[in-house]
């Protein structure tokens, strides 16, 4: 329980720096996509947004993922925050974030026991994010660890729409 109030207190502190650091009163990029694979670990579905007016800098992610497979289930929220570089509508996604995963079953399938654990996670991703809004697209990869252990090949695919 502790550790889905730390997730929540998070995401909260997330939103209201986006909030607070929101300059102009013009439109900043934001992008919704799933995901295979990358910082939520499984399929997620995710919200991104840059923090000022912009469609580059600083940003920030939060996404929810489920996964199921002969009474084993996967429940995944990654959080993050996220730098772009780049110009028109190409970028490099550098970031860095931590995922709750909780995980149940009964058979030794996937899981045989009740765990929940946080994980941290960082994104080395190639991002098409469209300037005036349409399909999105990333892939790259995504490197995962925690105190016992360091997996820095894991990557991931996404296909959303910015607006």
């Amino acid at each position: 329980m502790k550790k889905i109030t730390l997730l929540l207190g998070f995401l909260f502190a997330v939103t209201s720096l986006q909030n607070a650091l929101a300059q102009e009163a013009g439109k900043r990029a934001q992008n919704i996509f799933v995901e295979l694979g990358g910082q939520g670990l499984t399929f997620t579905a995710n919200y991104d947004s840059r923090f000022t007016n912009r469609k580059d800098g600083l940003g920030g992610r939060a996404g929810i993922g489920y996964f199921a497979l002969d009474g084993d289930k996967i429940t995944t929220v990654p959080l993050s925050l996220n730098y772009l570089l780049g110009k028109d509508n190409k970028f490099f996604e550098l970031g860095l974030g931590a995922t709750y995963i909780s995980t149940s079953g009964n058979s030794e399938v996937l899981f045989n026991k009740n765990e929940s654990n946080v994980i941290g996670t960082m994104s080395f991703f190639y991002r098409v994010q469209p300037e005036d809004g349409g399909f999105s697209f990333r892939a790259g990869l995504s490197p995962v660890f925690s105190k016992d252990f360091f997996l820095p090949y894991y990557g991931g695919i996404s296909f959303g729409y910015s607006f």
